[in-house]
C-alpha cells in the first residue's frame, strides 16, 4: 500500500519551483500528449464504428441477409421457394425481385441506374425505402407504370413527383434480325431518401410484374431476398436455405456481396488505431525524459530520504506516483474530451463546416452524415492502454532514483 509520505513527497516534486521550470514544461507536454492521444483514439474508433454500423443497417435495410440468385438471373417457382424458406425459424421475410442495370433519361439528361422490380407490399413493409419516402405516395407504387426513385437521382435528372421518366435497357428484343434496346416510360409516384448516397443517387423501383414484362422474363425473377429476424442467425440459417435452393440457384450472404467494403473499413480502423497509439507512446517517452531530469534535480532530496531511513522501494514508489499522476490526469482529461466530441460529432462537424465553408460530402463519404458509435469496451481498452504505458514509462527513472548512492549525491552539497 502507498503511504501518505510517498504521496506527499511525490506531490511536492510535481510542484516544481521556478528554477525547475523546464521539468514542468516537459510534464505538461506529456500530459497534453496523452490527453490528445486518448481523445483522438476514442473519436476515430467511434467514427469508424459508426460508419460500419450505419453501413450495415442501411445495406440490410435495402438488401436481405441472404439471397438466392437464379442461373442467368432467372429463378423459377420463386413463390414456392419463398414459402419453403419462410417456414424456417429465424426468417422474417422472403421477397422475390428483379435487378438489372438500365439507362434513366428525361428530355434534358440521362444517367445509369439500378432498376429493381419488387412487389408493392415487399417494398412498402420489407425495405428501408418504404420507411424513407419524402415525397409522393408509396401506395401509388402498385400501378403498372409507377416508379419510385432516389431523391438524389431525381434531383440530378430534374424530376419531381408526377413527371415521366424513360427507362432504357441494353438487353433488348430481337426484331428483323436486329436487337433493339427496350424503352418504356414510367410515372414518378414517390421519392425516397435513405441517407446513403449510393442508393439515393442510383436506384429505381418499379412493380415486379412490370419488370417481368419490361425485361420479357416471363414468370421468373433474378433472385429471392431473405431477411432474418436477427443478424447472428445467419450462420445457422444459411445451410438450411442452401439445402432448399439446391439445384435451383446460388446462395450468397450480404457479407460476401460487400466483402471488399467492410474489409477495407476494418483494415483502416486497425491501422488508424496503431498509428494514433504512437501519440500516447511519444507522450510516455516524454514522461521518461521528465522523470530522468527530475531524478537528477532531486538527487540531494533522495539522499536525505535514504539517510533518514527511506527504502529503495519507497523512492521508487515516489517517482512512480509522480510520473503515473501525469498519465492518470492526461487519460481522464483525454477520455472526457474524446467522449464529448464523439457523442456530438455531427454538431461539431456542422460547426467546423460553417467556419471553413466546407460541408460533409455524401458523394465522397458514401453516407449522407458523419456517424459515431461509442463502444464501451474499446474506450476501456484505450484508457487501460494509456494508463499502462504511463506506468511502464515511470519504471526506469524510478529504478535509477532508487539506485542513487546517498554518499555520492551529498558529496558536493
Amino acid at each position: 500500500m502507498l503511504s501518505r509520505v510517498e504521496w506527499l513527497v511525490a506531490g511536492r516534486y510535481m510542484r516544481t519551483r521556478r528554477q525547475e521550470g523546464f521539468v514542468s514544461v516537459i510534464g505538461w507536454v506529456s500530459l497534453v500528449g496523452i490527453a490528445l492521444g486518448v481523445a483522438t483514439l476514442i473519436i476515430v474508433t467511434s467514427v469508424m464504428n459508426g460508419f460500419r454500423a450505419d453501413l450495415v443497417d442501411r445495406v440490410l435495410g435495402l438488401n436481405g441477409h441472404l439471397s438466392v440468385v437464379g442461373p442467368d438471373q432467372s429463378l423459377a417457382d420463386y413463390d414456392g421457394l419463398a414459402r419453403a424458406v419462410g417456414a424456417l425459424d429465424g426468417i422474417a421475410a422472403a421477397a422475390p425481385l428483379i435487378e438489372r442495370r438500365v439507362l434513366v433519361s428525361t428530355s434534358r439528361r440521362s444517367t445509369g441506374a439500378v432498376l429493381r422490380g419488387m412487389r408493392a407490399d415487399d417494398l412498402r413493409n420489407g425495405t428501408l425505402v418504404g420507411r424513407s419516402i419524402i415525397a409522393g405516395d408509396i401506395d401509388a407504387f402498385g400501378s403498372p407504370d409507377g416508379a419510385v426513385l432516389g431523391e438524389r437521382l431525381a434531383r440530378s435528372l430534374g424530376l419531381r413527383v408526377g413527371d415521366s421518366v424513360n427507362l432504357l435497357s441494353p438487353q433488348g428484343s430481337v426484331a428483323d434480325f436486329r436487337t433493339a434496346p427496350r424503352t418504356q416510360a414510367f410515372e414518378v409516384v414517390a421519392l425516397f431518401d435513405v441517407e446513403m448516397y449510393e442508393y439515393d443517387s442510383a436506384y429505381v423501383y418499379i412493380p415486379l410484374d412490370a419488370a417481368q414484362a419490361y425485361f420479357d422474363q416471363g414468370d421468373t425473377v433474378s433472385q429471392l431476398d431473405i431477411v432474418l429476424t436477427a443478424d447472428h442467425l445467419l450462420g445457422q440459417v444459411r445451410p438450411l436455405v442452401e439445402t432448399l435452393a439446391q439445384g435451383r440457384g446460388t446462395t450468397r450472404d450480404w457479407q460476401q456481396v460487400n466483402t471488399s467494403l467492410f474489409n477495407a473499413l476494418q483494415v483502416e480502423r486497425t491501422v488508424m488505431f496503431l498509428i494514433l497509439t504512437l501519440i500516447i507512446l511519444v507522450a510516455a517517452f516524454n514522461i521518461i525524459t521528465g522523470l530522468v531530469m527530475l531524478v537528477k534535480d532531486k538527487g540531494a532530496d533522495i539522499a536525505v530520504l535514504r539517510t533518514l531511513g527511506g527504502s529503495k522501494a519507497l523512492i521508487m514508489r515516489v517517482f512512480i506516483i509522480a510520473g503515473a499522476s501525469i498519465g492518470v490526469i492526461g487519460t481522464v482529461v483525454g477520455g472526457l474530451l474524446g467522449l464529448a466530441v464523439a457523442t456530438n460529432i455531427d454538431v461539431i462537424n456542422d460547426w467546423v463546416g460553417a467556419l471553413s465553408g466546407r460541408q460533409f460530402s455524401a458523394e465522397v463519404a458514401f453516407l449522407s452524415s458523419l456517424p459515431s458509435q461509442v463502444d464501451p469496451r474499446e474506450v476501456t481498452l484505450i484508457l487501460v492502454l494509456a494508463l499502462a504505458l504511463s506506468v511502464i514509462a515511470t519504471l526506469y527513472p524510478s529504478w535509477r532514483a532508487a539506485r542513487l548512492d546517498p554518499v555520492e549525491a551529498l558529496r558536493y552539497e
